[in-house]
């Protein structure tokens, strides 16, 4: 499977749908036998004029598109310019807004914003990875400035609180790599969110790991959990030895600078899918831009994100 290393290449390469379908093809199936989705047979046959597979057994939905079990699937988008988007979002730093895949794909801002979502989902993996040996964990909050909105929708919002009150409440971990190749892991939690982030901890961190904190009072029972734990006093100092959170506090101003900068605003039943994106492009910052597009590429399979999910508006879908 060829994959090209540079934007340029890229474009230039899926500019021929042919490559679009056999790039495709090898994800979907590397033992180059196209697959029925519908009974599983190994022997489909490509109709070049329809751009789609057709099964030798005799069912209903014979014919299928290379797009059947992505998150492109039943999609009128045409892959080049779902690869094209895909390239795009997943190795530029900040992130690409809606608008700017409008403009540079020709589609509308409603149907980029919906590709974006759902390449999202691709970013998201497969698979959570348990952390351990030095382990940084801290919090934040995500959400507008108070001093920049109308009296009237601060008083709304914030009802006189301060702090996090009116935000998206966030947690991080981040694993420390002597070679300097650390990795993170991000999730939105509740307002309240002691007992959460405790159980996060437990979840993803492995026993007798060493963590480091701040000293917010939710991390300083860690020590009899089985954790080795140790704290800094951010009014006193930031670093201690190897008692810091630089690492996530790092990962922090990626995030926001990404959020502010690039979407402005996003609602927070949203939020962790943007937190996917950017811990995505974290945790793979070290390979070049073919790889990582690559990497998402390979995780495009049996996945499948509807609008109505995506809105809300699905039967037994939650917003929170």
């Amino acid at each position: 499977m060829k994959t090209p290393k540079t934007l340029k290449d890229a474009i230039e390469y899926f500019s021929n749908p042919m490559n679009c379908v056999e790039y495709l093809a090898a994800i979907h199936w590397p033992d180059g036998k196209p697959t029925c989705p519908v009974c599983g047979r190994k022997d489909a046959t490509f109709i070049a004029s329809r751009q789609k597979f057709q099964c030798k057994a005799r069912h209903s939905q014979r014919q299928f598109s290379i797009k059947a079990g992505t998150i492109f699937e039943d999609s009128l988008i045409p892959l080049d310019k779902w690869i094209l988007a895909v390239w795009m979002v997943t190795n530029c730093k900040n992130g690409v807004s809606s608008y700017e895949i409008h403009r540079d794909i020709g589609v509308t801002q409603k149907t980029a914003w919906f590709m974006l979502h759902r390449i999202r989902l691709a970013m998201q993996g497969d698979v959570v990875e348990t952390f351990g040996g030095e382990v940084e964990v801290d919090e934040t909050y995500i959400g507008g400035l108070a001093r920049n909105m109308h009296k009237s929708k601060r008083e709304a919002k914030f009802h006189g609180r301060t702090g996090g009150s009116g935000k998206t409440a966030v947690f991080g971990l981040l694993e420390r790599n002597k070679d300097g190749r650390s990795k993170v892991q991000a999730r939105v939690i509740p307002e309240s969110w002691r007992n959460e982030v405790r159980e996060i901890i437990r979840e993803t961190v492995e026993p007798r790991s060493s963590i480091y904190s701040d000293e917010h009072g939710t991390y300083q029972t860690l020590g009899s959990e089985g954790f080795t734990h140790a704290f800094v006093r951010h009014a006193e100092t930031y670093v201690d030895g190897m008692v810091h959170t630089n690492g996530i506090e790092n990962f922090w101003s990626l995030l926001k600078r990404g959020i502010k900068g690039t979407y402005v605003s996003v609602e927070p039943f949203h939020m962790f899918r943007y937190l996917d994106e950017q811990c995505f492009r974290f945790n793979e910052r070290f390979g070049n831009d073919g790889d990582r597009f690559e990497t998402v590429m390979k995780q495009i399979l049996g996945k499948r994100l509807m609008y109505k999910e995506l809105t809300g508006k699905a039967e037994g879908s939650t917003t929170c």
